[in-house]
């Protein structure tokens, strides 16, 4: 029986050569590699343009977005324009179980690198194509990025539904990007079981446009789920202005009484029992229709209280409720630090840092941190 710290992971012997850039594709193979597969990273002679994305970076070319996205890869450096240099990318693609790339389709297959040309050197190959736009649609082709994607899916819309400030503005995060590397990710481990299943390689296209719209539509498709429409898109309880943190005598807090009934609950336990009490809140009808007089009393009682002292008392009362945490104290959260989630190691280059651990757990396999990003042309 194999020992528990022998076993292997669950894509070790998958081989995946990633020309993907940036954060869609890189993502989407960062899951890979932690799952084990083998991750060779295409670059430029310039390399990635993510490793110069932000600072403070310790050396050129590793900015931490760039070692977050890419652990675990190995990276090698080709001109594809160079002959000899397209043949060493032919050699490892026809001893290949995935090639994943995001380069548009016209100048993919000027490379000699579009799926017919990749297809005749690994029949059974997984071609996965990280695409903007899907390639049947009026805007096959065109540039996306994440702030291009948030704007064309309807996500810059949302802020101005609960503010009221009608400026169109991003949501502060590449969410198009990773959300569309997730959809990549699941899309590869879809083609690998059915290829094992069947033995049948495909082509397979991810395109963020699409993946983003589903995912951000899935409750805010609202009304326009039927047809004729029977209300405005959109979710009201997520586009609610009242529904947000609430300031504490010391700091915010997040309350979520998400049954109808919790929210006279929290009133008396934060304070105002006769409130709590009302006749009124018997119907559950009047306990909707009253939501932003209900937001208003818990926001006026929380301000009476410490942050401590209020999670002490809904805990009490299983009302979920958290502290709002700043990005700079996350690094320290308590329970993040128990699981391990942020690993300290040695990067050969970079020195000590921390790395985020693989968030899912397996039975099966013991998880961890697989290696580190490497440099332009390094093993990682």
């Amino acid at each position: 029986m194999m020992a528990e710290g022998d076993k292997q992971a669950m894509l070790s012997g998958i081989k995946v050569i990633d020309m993907t850039s940036v954060v869609f594709g890189p993502y989407a193979t960062q899951i890979l590699a932690d799952h084990g597969a083998d991750v060779v990273k295409i670059e430029t002679p310039t390399g990635d343009v993510f490793r110069h994305s932000a600072k403070p970076a310790r050396s050129r070319g590793m900015a931490p977005g760039f070692i977050a996205l890419n652990r675990g890869k190995d990276s090698l450096v080709l001109d594809l324009k160079d002959p000899d240099e397209a043949d060493a990318l032919r050699g490892l693609i026809e001893e290949a179980d995935v090639f994943i790339h995001n380069v548009r389709e016209e100048a993919i297959t000027r490379l000699g690198f579009d799926y017919q040309s990749v297809k005749a050197l690994n029949p059974d190959i997984i071609y996965v194509h990280c695409v903007g736009f899907g390639s049947d649609g009026p805007y096959a082709g065109l540039q996306a990025y994440d702030d291009v994607i948030q704007a064309a899916s309807g996500a810059a819309s949302l802020l101005p539904r609960v503010d009221g400030n009608q400026r169109p503005r991003y949501l502060p995060s590449l969410i198009a990007d990773k959300v569309a590397g997730l959809h990549a990710a699941y899309a590869t481990l879809a083609a690998i079981v059915h290829r094992l299943r069947t033995g049948e390689g495909q082509h397979v296209e991810v395109p963020m446009f699409e993946a983003f719209t589903s995912f951000m539509m899935k409750e805010h498709l609202g009304g326009h789920t039927f047809d004729p429409p029977n209300g405005p898109a959109g979710y009201s309880r997520q586009v609610d202005p009242n529904r947000q943190p609430f300031e504490t005598r010391d700091g915010w807090i997040s309350i979520v009484p998400y049954v109808p009934q919790h929210f006279p609950l929290v009133i008396g336990l934060l304070g105002d029992e006769a409130m709590a009490a009302e006749e009124r809140w018997q119907d559950i009808h009047a306990i909707l229709a009253a939501g932003p007089e209900l937001y208003t009393r818990i926001a006026e009682l929380t301000r009476e209280k410490t942050t401590t002292r209020c999670v002490e008392i809904l805990r009490e009362a299983n009302i979920p409720c958290m502290p709002v945490a700043d990005l700079d104290a996350i690094i320290d959260d308590p329970h993040l630090r128990e699981t391990g989630f942020f690993e300290a190691s040695e990067h050969p280059s970079e020195g000590p840092l921390f790395q985020m651990r693989e968030p899912s757990r397996y039975s099966a396999w013991p998880r961890g941190v697989r290696g580190y990003a490497p440099k332009l042309g390094e093993e990682g």
